[in-house]
């Protein structure tokens, strides 16, 4: 079976043009299908301070009125969209940009607004792999926002880590699916200050087991959560660590496991 290799990065890389440029350099030497998915919240964040938006969060996370929609689009399925792809291009990878509503990729509903009203926040409900597999074979690689849209005229602002992971069980039907989640650090720490600390592998029980230590708290247990629910789904292989390790998993980083 073919392997298919689905990267996410973070705000920290795309905000940092060193990091980027570096990751954009490591993600061209991967051979084979793959497919990039990007936030961008320190941006959309920068965007509605200058335009006078109140940017609102709760427990981390981005509550999204309609004009901080208006703002996300732009930055997520704009300027960082495009930025990368003409990046990829210049790298001689011959990439195309989406949200979830392009060619039906990616579709969700509105979040309930029960307990905590998110706004106009999106949970994924299906994901269609034909058009995405179709440039796949022609050698295109696709590069997701984190915006995805409800069949009824309506964007919805989506986790980027959600949207990596369902992309990668849905190719899992398919491919051997690859998910890799690439950020500043070399991996899931021990000691958030001890940039040495990493955990090179993590099962269910560890996990389990560090959250009840508080060694993971916080932002990193989402996206944790994504990874282990990819593993139940029949993803393959999922990693978290620097771009590296992309083309390089001798490159010290941390490997999830069931």
């Amino acid at each position: 079976m073919e392997t298919i290799k689905i990267v996410k990065i973070g705000g920290n890389i795309i905000n940092n043009k060193e990091a980027l440029d570096s990751f954009i350099a490591n993600f061209s030497k991967i051979t084979g299908p793959k497919i990039l998915v990007h936030g961008g919240g320190k941006l959309a964040s920068e965007l509605a301070k200058k335009m006078e938006v109140p940017v609102k969060m709760i427990d981390g996370r981005r509550v999204t009125d309609e004009a901080t929609l208006d703002i996300i689009t732009m930055v997520y399925a704009g300027k960082i969209n495009k930025n990368i792809v003409a990046q990829l291009q210049a790298n001689k990878v011959n990439a195309l940009g989406f949200t979830g509503a392009d060619a039906q990729t990616i579709v969700s509903v509105k979040r309930p607004s029960k307990p905590i009203d998110f706004g106009y926040a999106g949970d994924i409900v299906k994901v269609n792999t034909s058009t995405l597999e179709l440039l796949l074979n022609n050698g295109i690689t696709p590069v997701f926002c984190a915006i995805t849209h409800d069949t009824e005229g309506n964007l919805l602002n989506t986790n980027a880590d959600t949207i990596a992971s369902e992309l990668a069980i849905a190719f899992g039907q398919n491919y051997s699916t690859e998910l890799y989640y690439c950020f500043e650090k070399d991996g899931v720490l021990r000691n958030v200050d001890n940039p040495d600390s990493v955990i090179e592998e993590i099962d269910l029980n560890t996990y389990q087991e560090l959250k009840n230590e508080q060694v993971i708290f916080e932002g990193m247990i989402p996206k944790l959560d994504n990874c282990f629910h990819a593993l139940k789904n029949k993803v393959y292989q999922v990693h978290i660590g620097k771009t590296d390790m992309l083309f390089n998993q001798q490159t010290k980083h941390t490997l999830l496991q069931l």
